[in-house]
């Protein structure tokens, strides 16, 4: 039985509305997700801060334009989520100071760029071939291709990252799965792995450098 107050069709009614709504919006922020995957291999003056200022803006309209605008209309639960992912956008723009991401070939740079590749080139493909056409498609800017790419940009931090800048994400990672159960939306199957293996990445990396 279905436990959401919405059909798979009203679900991705919310996609259709939001993509021709904010159009060409969705290509923008995949241009600059690639742009904060360039900065992350370079050591530009800035290149940090801008990083974190993209992911911050990921989350803010996220939160606003997504959940609150759109999603809000079939599920009010929307307005908490759009609240929290607000919450993770300050989160960001608060650590501005204290996260450096460089690409390392270890395992958190191999992982971090794995995750962002499947956010980026697998997970648009796995939602086509599943029978999700443009516009009622899930496209780079809402919520769960989003969310796995911030797990792999966070991967790439070069020095400490605040745990407390995964409690939200992972949060979202157990909730956005219920698609994959309840609504048929198999590509987000790659949401849960990424925030599991991420988290557990980080919290390792976080003891080993606390010994």
């Amino acid at each position: 039985m279905n436990s959401i107050p919405f059909t798979t069709e009203q679900f991705l009614e919310v996609f259709k509305d939001y993509n021709l709504a904010v159009w060409p919006m969705p290509v923008v922020l995949y241009v600059m997700a690639v742009f904060a995957v360039f900065l992350g291999t370079r050591k530009a003056p800035a290149s940090d801060k801008v990083v974190t200022f993209i992911l911050a803006f990921f989350w803010l309209w996220m939160g606003g334009m997504y959940h609150i605008s759109f999603f809000a209309e079939i599920n009010k639960a929307a307005y908490i989520f759009g609240a929290l992912f607000v919450v993770q956008a300050a989160m960001f723009y608060y650590h501005k100071k204290d996260l450096v991401f460089r690409f390392h070939r270890d395992v958190y740079g191999i992982t971090g760029a794995v995750l962002m590749f499947f956010a980026l080139v697998v997970y648009p493909m796995w939602s086509y071939v599943s029978g999700h056409d443009f516009p009622a498609i899930p496209t780079f800017g809402l919520p769960c291709p989003t969310t796995i790419f911030t797990f792999g940009m966070l991967l790439w931090t070069d020095k400490k990252c605040p745990l407390s800048l995964l409690a939200i994400p992972l949060l979202w990672s157990l909730i956005g799965f219920s698609a994959v159960v309840l609504l048929g939306m198999t590509e987000d199957a790659g949401l849960l792995v990424a925030g599991l293996t991420a988290t557990a990445l980080l919290v390792r990396r976080e003891r080993q450098m606390a010994v």
